[in-house]
């Protein structure tokens, strides 16, 4: 029997922060009359976006208390409330009379809050900024440099309204007019628009990842593309050594195998110095083996001909390219290293002349 697939799973959205009236806090809060309403108003946004809510801890005093009430009240199918309390507490919200959300409790075994709460932030799509202190400003800049969506409040103060001028050109899936809009007084219909803020940044986020996994992916293939070609040029290099005839004058047949064999081996060893490279470029690396190839083996044979004035008449291609190919693999291998040594700042270095002492 087939088995049916699993459901999709629903984004992850953590709620930090704090709005004790007996705190003092840095930026002080602001629109203090305002924050549960449109806590509960957020609460009940996230429900119908389709949501999983992510807190921490049950107590007045912080938002997520508020907006996890907010979330229960608007009885959305298939909501849930994911609790990560400290080991020594319990999570038992009050929530409204036939409410429909499901309540996990996830319990970590660490003895501190701080480390199961920041691993936490990690696994989560979303963040939720509202008020706070020193630790909802450390979750928005941890959540900033993993690029992790988050949505302050700045209308309330607290440390959410610090990550929100911090928001600002923090990364592409952060967009101006989101930023604009998290900034702007609290008003009918602002808890859509913030729902609207933190979706449209998950989106970019989730295409960032398809993106980079894309060119990833086509990085892979490129590299693999890469080293078959070399294998293949290797084989074709070798090949020329069978196809290569015995002893005799030479004819545009053995001058073609005696030319192509090392060039196809500088080829191939260029391709593979290039695979070990942080950005490879199969293209350049051919261009590179193709003219160290050319080049080692023209001077060779230039060389025997100095020596051997009648190696065209008898020319044994077959011996010599059991000696040019494997050098031309070696040109192509070693070509990179060399250009690099060429390019860099100081230049290839020549030791000093021995000293002739100082004179009297």
């Amino acid at each position: 029997m087939k088995q049916a697939p699993a459901p999709p799973r629903r984004p992850r959205i953590a709620v930090v922060g704090s709005v004790d009236a007996s705190r003092e806090y840095e930026p002080p809060l602001s629109a203090t009359d305002q924050v549960r309403a449109a806590c509960h108003d957020l609460g009940r946004e996230l429900a119908l976006a389709g949501y999983d809510l992510v807190v921490f801890a049950d107590d007045e005093h912080y938002v997520e208390t508020l907006v996890a009430r907010g979330y229960a009240a608007a009885s959305a199918p298939d909501s849930r409330i994911i609790a990560h309390p400290p080991r020594h507490q319990d999570y038992a919200p009050v929530l409204p009379e036939g409410s429909r959300v499901r309540v996990t409790t996830i319990r970590d075994t660490g003895a501190e809050w701080e480390v199961p709460y920041y691993r936490t932030l990690f696994e989560v799509d979303g963040i939720v900024l509202a008020g706070g202190g020193r630790s909802t400003r450390v979750t928005g800049v941890v959540a900033l440099a993993h690029g992790v969506p988050v949505v302050p409040l700045a209308v309330f103060g607290g440390a959410a309204r610090q990550v929100w001028v911090y928001l600002d050109g923090a990364g592409e899936h952060v967009d101006r007019e989101d930023v604009r809009a998290l900034g702007e007084s609290w008003s009918t219909g602002s808890a859509r628009r913030m729902a609207e803020v933190l979706r449209r940044q998950m989106e970019r986020r989730a295409e960032r990842r398809r993106r980079e996994e894309r060119n990833r992916r086509w990085g892979r293939w490129r590299e693999s593309a890469g080293l078959v070609s070399a294998i293949l040029l290797l084989l074709a290099a070798l090949a020329s050594i069978v196809l290569a005839g015995g002893p005799g004058p030479a004819d545009p047949a053995s001058l073609s195998l005696l030319l192509a064999g090392p060039m196809c081996a500088a080829v191939s060893g260029a391709l593979i110095r290039d695979s070990f490279g942080r950005t490879p470029s199969a293209l350049r690396a051919s261009a590179r083996g193709l003219g160290a190839g050319a080049v080692s083996v023209l001077l060779y044979v230039a060389a025997q001909l100095l020596t051997v004035p009648e190696l065209l008449v008898e020319l044994d291609a077959r011996r010599l390219l059991f000696f040019v190919v494997p050098v031309g693999f070696t040109a192509g291998f070693t070509f990179d290293l060399v250009l690099e040594r060429l390019r860099s700042p100081g230049g290839p270095q020549v030791a000093p002349p021995p000293s002739l002492g100082t004179r009297n």
